[in-house]
């Protein structure tokens, strides 16, 4: 006598396929590619996002040292009470706030810089002139990159250096 515990499996066929018996659980090939090709393109999209927030990063960084370091120059003309100049290489994407050294703004940034006709140098190195009174020459420094733009104004009367996005 046989054990009535024990069946004989058989496959299990879906109502109108004519293939016979299916597997139901995995993936095949096709669609594990297809996924992956998806998830690449998702992180593709996030690294390319969070490298343009690492360059706004930088510009607000380079703004903020541009306008300090005008500061410095109008602060350090006053106390020394002789003239002190800022000077700007749009070429090389340098300036130099006074007797300090030159320092260098982010590769791929455009340097712009509007001053008096008398306080350029070059064509491409001008200067904004602080006397020890503390006013100015006025102009600014105007830097983009990405599409963002940053802009260090230069009060002639005062000397003031103000930040400002001309697109906000």
């Amino acid at each position: 006598m046989g054990n009535p515990a024990v069946k004989a499996r058989t496959p299990t066929l879906i109502a109108g396929s004519n293939s016979g018996p299916r597997r139901t659980g995995g993936f095949t090939l096709v669609e594990l590619l297809v996924v992956l090709v998806i998830v690449s393109l998702v992180l593709a999209l996030v690294g390319t996002s969070i490298s343009r927030n690492i360059s706004g990063a930088e510009m607000r960084t380079a703004s903020r040292k541009v306008a300090a370091s005008l500061r410095y120059t109008r602060t350090h003309a006053i106390l020394t009470k002789s003239e002190q100049v800022f000077v700007v290489d749009t070429e090389n994407r340098t300036f130099r706030a006074g007797d300090r050294e030159v320092q260098e703004l982010p590769e791929g940034m455009n340097v712009e810089l509007n001053t008096a006709r008398s306080e350029l140098t070059s064509e491409t190195v001008g200067g904004i002139r602080f006397y020890p009174d503390g006013g100015s020459t006025g102009g600014n420094v105007r830097l983009e990159a990405n599409g963002r733009v940053y802009q260090v104004n230069v009060a002639w009367l005062t000397g003031e250096a103000s930040l400002q996005r001309p697109d906000e």
